[in-house]
């Protein structure tokens, strides 16, 4: 096969497809907007679910090397309440391992032949240019035709269109993004509070999300249902600012919780969820597909960077299939990515409603007391 297939996106789901392509010795270039692979980093941690995100690494020959980058301790759950009381603390017992998203994305891109990855690629557009082929044309001033271009690029991705007249709208949540360094010498008592994993501090539609990371660092996902319009009017670029706006919606809360905004080392990251249609498709359109959040994002219900890979895995191994009828591997792609995308799009919205709908945090106290939790 002479088909070259042409990645959009250097995230998890891109680089997993380019990697099954690579053991099928099918050639493939992914463009990524990001200068180097070490610009920034790529988030936090991961809980790789065995159906989807793990199964693609083990199809992608990569089972060793993901065990060897487990955060081990990291999967422990504790439940707090505002006072930080705790309400439910869970040893880590294996069965949820944490991984750092760049720890995944490192493993990946160091399986790949050098040169797969071309660097400070940042796609302004993407045209058909007939029989299924697309110019894709970049920020630098330089271009490329593709043979089959897929892309995973995200929420706001610039292959949609070719596809989908969809865009992303608001989903009425909002991350706020912090960091804390050396917390067991420099804020010991927000380590003490965090434990060796995830704590979980909630009410309705607002509370915190930390994980304690690699490297004596705590990672706080600050979540707040609230209109965009309430971020809009704060300067994010004003951090101290920022952060006591932030912290002012959680008036009276314990010091060592406001403390996971008040006291970051680095600004606050604002990270605004937005969200395609959860029955979102296309009709089949030659020589171009997505994957991962291009495809459906949704709100993070947990299965977002597990379902790229698993998108890219499945995408790779149909073209390997029908190398030389490329039509039908991108329908089989598409006729398993639809349902299951729809399925996980629904079961996200559940999983929010339940942790922080008019009950939190009763939602989340019963899913780590061993009960089931919403239904998939």
């Amino acid at each position: 096969m002479t088909t070259s297939v042409s990645i959009i996106g250097a995230g998890l789901g891109g680089l997993t497809l380019a990697r099954i392509l690579h053991l099928h010795d099918i050639p493939a270039t992914v463009y990524e907007a990001e200068e180097s692979a070490g610009v920034r980093t790529q988030g936090g941690q991961l809980d790789l679910h065995e159906e989807d995100g793990r199964l693609a690494l083990e199809m992608a020959g990569l089972t060793e090397e993901y065990r060897s980058v487990i955060h081990r301790g990291g999967g422990a759950r504790r439940v707090v309440d505002e006072q930080g009381r705790v309400v439910v603390d869970r040893p880590d017992d294996g069965s949820r391992p944490e991984t750092l998203r760049g720890d995944i994305r490192r493993i990946l891109l160091e399986a790949l032949p050098p040169g797969t990855v071309r660097w400070g690629k940042k796609l302004v557009s993407a045209a058909p240019v007939g029989g299924g082929r697309h110019r894709v044309s970049f920020a630098d001033g330089s271009s490329a035709v593709s043979d089959v271009l897929v892309g995973a690029d995200g929420v706001w991705s610039k292959v949609r269109p070719l596809l989908s007249d969809e865009r992303p709208v608001y989903s009425g949540m909002s991350y706020v993004d912090t960091y804390l360094h050396d917390v067991d010498t420099a804020h010991p008592r927000v380590a003490g509070l965090v434990g060796n994993g995830a704590l979980y501090a909630l009410v309705p539609g607002k509370g915190f999300l930390a994980h304690r990371e690699a490297g004596a660092v705590v990672h706080t996902y600050v979540v707040l249902h609230r209109p965009v319009e309430w971020f809009d009017a704060i300067d994010f670029t004003d951090a101290p600012t920022a952060r006591a706006r932030v912290a002012a919606e959680f008036d009276g809360w314990a010091p060592e919780l406001l403390a996971l905004i008040t006291d970051g080392e680095s600004a606050p990251v604002l990270r605004s969820i937005y969200e395609l249609p959860d029955d979102h498709r296309w009709d089949r359109v030659p020589g171009v597909t997505l994957l991962g959040d291009a495809a459906h994002a949704t709100v993070p219900g947990g299965d977002g960077a597990n379902l790229a890979m698993l998108d890219g895995a499945e995408l790779g191994t149909a073209i390997a299939a029908h190398p030389d009828d490329i039509e039908r591997a991108l329908a089989d792609y598409e006729s398993h990515m639809f349902p299951r995308s729809r399925k996980a799009a629904a079961a996200a919205h559940d999983t929010i409603d339940f942790v922080f709908g008019a009950g939190a945090p009763a939602g989340v106290i019963s899913l780590f007391a061993g009960d089931e939790g919403p239904s998939a």
